[in-house]
């Protein structure tokens, strides 16, 4: 669109070159300045212009019909575009820990697809490091103490983490009292994730099992195979029915660790933003959600 066009013929509407400049934020002079420029550029008169009154010359007249609807039509084939890239649409590439999509996104991803039905979702659920720009992911939901650098990193809430075991087991075991009676009892925990952190103190040891599985782990402590550290997000709802119970309160894992909303920098869909707003809506009266 050229502007001096665009410029001209809103000078028309408006009906002075003082009107139009508001419009348009300018000053008088530089309306005129830019009519006169457009004037120079056809090598004809355009507007009459005096103190009192401003009118179209039988050029300008002619030019102002032919131009007029074509500058009307950009504006509004602009406002639809601009309306459009405002909706959410198109393909929506989301990853997220396996445990956590599986209770906490996926419940909520009907909901979001009947507001906004113009998304195509596709939704990996891994616990492997993801590369959002590599992998071209669009959302990485993680669970980090560290975000990685590059990408737009949206803290959601603490990963608030506790230690829990079964009735079964305390009864069986007894139940600990303190950070340093852990080292008789069994700890279960998924590769890599002992030793564990926790806020003001380390424990270390080894998994009575070992797995590769975090929900393998959950399921061993409900079934009474020894204590975990998990988190509130995933036990919540056992620990408010009594098959789990937490042990030793005053310690819980590292308040460093939180949920994060990944993607990147530049360039993201109106679908990035709309679903995570979508999401922490559906979280906010959680029992986990701080």
């Amino acid at each position: 669109m050229d502007p001096d066009i665009a410029l001209f013929v809103d000078v028309v509407r408006e009906g002075s070159l003082a009107a139009a400049a508001r419009v348009w934020r300018l000053s008088p002079a530089m309306v005129s300045k830019r009519i006169a420029r457009l004037e120079s550029r056809f090598g004809v008169r355009l507007l009459h212009r005096t103190t009192r009154r401003l009118a179209l010359t039988q050029s300008g007249a002619a030019f102002h019909a032919e131009v007029a609807p074509l500058i009307a039509g950009l504006r509004a084939a602009q406002d639809r575009m601009a309306q459009a890239a405002s909706e959410p649409a198109g393909p929506l590439h989301v990853t997220a820990p396996t445990s956590f999509g599986r209770l906490w996104i996926a419940p909520y991803l009907p909901t979001f697809l009947e507001r906004h039905p113009a998304v195509r979702l596709r939704i990996d659920l891994t616990d492997d490091f993801v590369d959002v720009i590599g992998g071209r992911i669009d959302i990485a939901f993680r669970i980090t103490a560290t975000p990685p650098s590059g990408v737009a990193a949206h803290g959601l809430t603490v990963n608030r983490r506790i230690l829990c075991a079964s009735p079964a087991y305390l009864e069986r075991a007894g139940a600990p009292e303190n950070i340093e009676d852990l080292a008789a009892h069994r700890l279960l925990a998924a590769s890599g994730q002992l030793p564990w952190r926790l806020a003001g103190v380390t424990v270390t040891g080894e998994s009575w099992i070992e797995t590769n599985s975090s929900e393998v782990v959950r399921e061993l402590a409900l079934a009474g195979a020894g204590i975990a550290l998990r988190s509130l997000w995933d036990v919540s709802d056992a620990l408010a029915d009594g098959r789990l119970v937490r042990i030793i309160p005053r310690h819980e894992g590292a308040a460093s660790v939180a949920l994060w909303a990944l993607h990147a920098n530049v360039g993201t869909p109106a679908a990035v933003p709309a679903l995570i707003a979508h999401l922490t809506e559906c979280w906010r009266d959680t029992a986990w959600m701080t």
